[in-house]
């Protein structure tokens, strides 16, 4: 401090305002049990998903200095939806602007519902949050099913394999995906040749209902898509069937939000720099969580000394850079974040979605998933 010709001179940096944001987690999470990590399921949590978000923040500290933003990141676990509606409740209370949260569709609407802090879904890919169950504040990152099926559809309409085996799993899960994959395959004219469905079990009586030779047995396809939400039957799948047929759905080839091996628009960087950060490649839940906290980097660098009134206003309407070459941005009739999707074995990605020659009145994005004249998320009307 100095003084000058009577005047007093501060040379103080203005001190950032701090909008705070609460990441929920499953406590116990029994997705990040280290055998099923190991595993390494396509489609599935490979840690949790504090590791992206914390990415996304480290990312931005020089434009949020440069903006004097702050954002303020805590972590809470959470064992029961009772526990994940009182933490947002908490939240909320103290002044957090806004949560982020990889919780069930049960847990998520406790808090959505307890609270009117903008929800920011980061692991729940239920159809049903984006459409009757949706919230005004429930804004989704991770694509939806229904996304990710008219991904793949698209592509085995584009091949011009039309006529698809389904092979759907025992879990409740299963049975609400498979009516998805129905669905999407009616949407794009495919055929649907048969069903049938699969269980694996240590009992001698149910032996079959795992053999690959009978599932895949007596009927002709081009492909077959297979929905295991569990994953352990639908790896065994590809390569094992009857007829050699490429396997889709959640083996095979994959459709998601994020690929370690995507090679375009930044991609090998980004992945780096997980890698570096979390000791392991980057899922496309980690991708979900990473977008998250881009988005509220614009929330908060738009409106650096904003109520968190201010700054979920400024959410809902953000555009970002998600890796993959094209800006992304939130739907305003379910929440959901409209971005293309990458079609992957795990090995390389094979193609992203929307294909070439996908039309849309407005945005080809919209291709995937629910477009806005289906109205299915009628509180944000």
């Amino acid at each position: 401090m100095k003084r000058l010709f009577g005047i007093v001179l501060c040379a103080c940096t203005q001190i950032a305002a701090a909008h705070g944001v609460t990441l929920l987690l499953r406590a116990d999470d029994a997705r990040l049990e280290r055998s099923r990590v190991e595993r390494a399921y396509l489609g599935h949590p490979g840690g949790p998903a504090s590791d992206g978000l914390e990415l996304a923040l480290a990312d931005a500290r020089i434009e949020l200095e440069a903006a004097r933003a702050k954002l303020d990141l805590e972590v809470v676990h959470v064992a029961s939806p009772a526990a994940a509606r009182d933490a947002a409740i908490k939240a909320q209370t103290v002044g957090r602007a806004a949560l982020v949260a990889d919780l069930p569709a049960e847990w998520l609407l406790a808090a959505a519902d307890a609270a009117k802090l903008p929800l920011l879904n980061v692991g729940d890919a239920a159809d049903r949050l984006r459409e009757q169950d949706c919230r005004p504040q429930l804004k989704h990152l991770l694509p939806s099913e229904r996304m990710r099926v008219d991904a793949l559809a698209q592509w085995l309409a584009g091949q011009r394999w039309t006529q698809v085996l389904l092979l759907t799993g025992p879990a409740a899960d299963d049975a609400l995906r498979a009516a998805a994959v129905r669905k999407a395959i009616t949407r794009y004219g495919l055929r649907l040749v048969a069903e049938r469905s699969f269980k694996l079990s240590a009992d001698p009586r149910e032996r079959d209902k795992a053999n690959l030779r009978l599932l895949t047995s007596g009927v002709t396809y081009d492909a077959i898509w297979v929905v295991d939400s569990d994953g352990e039957f639908a790896r065994t799948l590809p390569y094992r069937s009857v007829l050699p047929r490429p396997v889709v759905g959640d083996a095979g080839m994959v459709a998601l939000a994020w690929a370690p091996g995507f090679e375009r628009f930044g991609a090998p960087q980004l992945a780096r720099r997980f890698v570096r950060r979390a000791g392991r490649p980057m899922t496309d839940r980690d991708w979900s969580a990473w977008v998250a906290g881009k988005l509220l980097v614009a929330a908060a660098i738009a409106t650096p000394k904003g109520t968190p009134a201010v700054l979920a206003k400024m959410l809902a309407s953000a555009e970002v850079d998600g890796g993959k070459g094209v800006s992304l941005s939130l739907r305003s009739w379910d929440g959901q974040l409209r971005q293309p999707l990458l079609l992957t074995d795990g090995q390389g990605v094979i193609a992203s979605a929307p294909l070439d020659g996908m039309l849309h009145a407005k945005n080809t994005l919209d291709t995937l998933g629910a477009d806005a004249p289906e109205r299915l998320c009628k509180s944000n009307l």
